[in-house]
């Protein structure tokens, strides 16, 4: 690919960025209207988790195949088929009669969704080439969650309080149209030089793997942890688990390419994107019907309420990803780990939750460490690597953050089920009285030392991946690339077909 001119990069960039905007927009905006949703829909919490994970899971279960299959076909055509996908997929959701139709509408928006921001980020590696450059458009990059943040519950509460919660998947139509068009006009196409083969058994493992395990742990609450059903899927989890590592260990061409697992970095941050992904959907999850359900606020004063954490998140990206541009990815993971750890532990221990202030105050760290633990995981995942694996690796990080959110709202959606049914999905939409409030604070405090656990684990994994043994590796991963050994092999007599 011809280099391009500045303003061209930066018009790419735009153009990627506007992906970004359309899933990241609609995260935000469902959540805000999920009340809204469960009262018109007669959804259950478990029915409301589903609609946010059959999203999620989807998008997890196809992230590296929508790369790798960018890398073979081209980013560019990949790009437009998701913007398209996703697309009619948002102006399904908006006519689904139903919950079922509306999980299922959601799941091919996820289709279209995989396509986007992996091979976005693809893009974006292979048009800045330079480090610094690189590190600064992904700053921007990351900004955008951001933007969608501040953005989504304050024009999700908009259109909810006086349009209906539909309206929230019109607005994907106008900018994945816009998106489209520009695409076919600026975006360069580009592909691998090597690109992988198909990996259809490596797909269908990933896909049993994410989706029984979600489904024991949401649906748990309600059947019981000891229900056959939820411990035969447990079961094929685990086993899926293992057998996926095992085959894919044996595979010249995996879905999963073990070899970007030797570099220290790139391990820490898939398990960074993890953490800091299911602190995220966890907290979005639970603030939300606590700010609508305990307080009793509206969909749109509820936004209003989140805009601390938004409008950190919207400062920090784009300068977190100026300081690992300039000081590398370990300041802005150790400002991520603390911030996140200490918004948990404010809510778990000192119940600040109980002043408005306290409230604010909670809700700003974790907005700061959020936004600073975006630009790490993105940079990290692609430095270092072939440009020619961009896509993939790109792809693993991505899949890494949709697993943590999937798990994320699993997991604190299973705890507030069963520690306060009630208080959680009772509401119906008004004030809950003074002892269910008190049994969602202390249903949700489990739920605050998860994600303060979530923070901790940043924290040690921005000291110990970061330094310079961990750049050794990294350089280790990325000549087993350029040697072309097969993944699993170390000798000189096994060759890659």
């Amino acid at each position: 690919m011809r280099e391009l001119s500045h303003r061209r990069r930066m018009l790419v960039l735009a153009i990627c960025c506007m992906s970004l905007l359309l899933v990241s927009l609609d995260n935000t905006v469902l959540n805000v209207a999920l009340p809204s949703i469960r009262s018109d829909l007669h959804a259950s919490v478990s029915g409301m988790q589903w609609t946010i994970d059959a999203y999620t899971l989807v998008l997890a279960a196809l992230l590296m195949l929508s790369g790798s299959t960018a890398d073979r076909v081209g980013r560019k055509r990949t790009f437009q088929t998701g913007l398209v996908i996703f697309t009619l997929g948002s102006g399904l959701c908006s006519l689904a009669p139903n919950l079922e139709t509306l999980v299922l509408f959601r799941m091919v928006q996820a289709i279209g969704g995989s396509m986007l921001n992996p091979v976005a980020m693809s893009i974006i590696t292979n048009v800045f080439t330079e480090p610094r450059e690189r590190a600064r458009a992904i700053g921007a990059w990351g900004g955008v969650v951001g933007i969608s943040m501040a953005a989504g519950p304050i024009v999700g509460g908009l259109l909810v309080e006086s349009v209906g919660w539909r309206s929230i998947f019109w607005i994907n139509l106008p900018v994945g149209l816009a998106a489209l068009l520009l695409t076919a006009r600026y975006v360069p196409e580009s592909r691998a030089p090597r690109p992988r083969r198909a990996d259809p058994v490596g797909q269908l493992l990933v896909i049993a793997v994410l989706g029984t395990l979600t489904y024991a742990i949401i649906e748990a609450p309600d059947r019981g942890w000891d229900s056959p059903l939820i411990a035969t899927c447990a079961g094929i989890a685990a086993l899926g688990l293992l057998t996926l590592i095992r085959y894919e260990r044996r595979r010249a061409e995996p879905l999963i390419d073990v070899r970007f697992f030797h570099s220290a970095p790139f391990s820490g941050a898939t398990v960074v994107a993890v953490c800091a992904f299911a602190a995220l959907g966890g907290y979005l999850f639970m603030n939300t019907l606590y700010l609508q359900d305990v307080r009793g606020l509206n969909a749109l004063h509820a936004g209003l309420w989140m805009l601390p954490m938004a409008f950190m998140c919207f400062v920090c990206a784009p300068l977190s990803g100026r300081l690992v541009g300039a000081r590398g990815p370990r300041p802005s993971m150790l400002v991520a780990g603390v911030a996140i750890t200490a918004s948990g532990v404010l809510f778990a221990v000192f119940d600040v939750q109980a002043s408005d202030a306290g409230l604010l105050i909670g809700y700003a760290l974790f907005g700061l460490g959020f936004g600073m633990v975006n630009a790490p995981i993105t940079n990290t995942a692609v430095s270092g690597m072939p440009r020619s694996q961009a896509g993939v690796a790109a792809a693993v990080a991505s899949t890494s953050r949709q697993v943590g959110q999937s798990l994320g709202v699993a997991v604190i959606g299973a705890v507030l089920a069963a520690g306060a049914a009630s208080a959680a999905a009772g509401g119906m939409g008004h004030a809950a009285s003074a002892a269910a409030a008190a049994s969602f604070v202390d249903a949700a405090r489990p739920a605050w030392w998860i994600i303060a656990a979530c923070g901790a684990v940043i924290l040690l994994l921005g000291l110990v991946t970061t330094g310079q043994w961990a750049e050794r590796t990294t350089r280790h991963a990325a000549a087993l690339f350029e040697e072309g050994k097969p993944t699993g092999q170390t000798s000189a007599n096994a060759k890659a077909p």
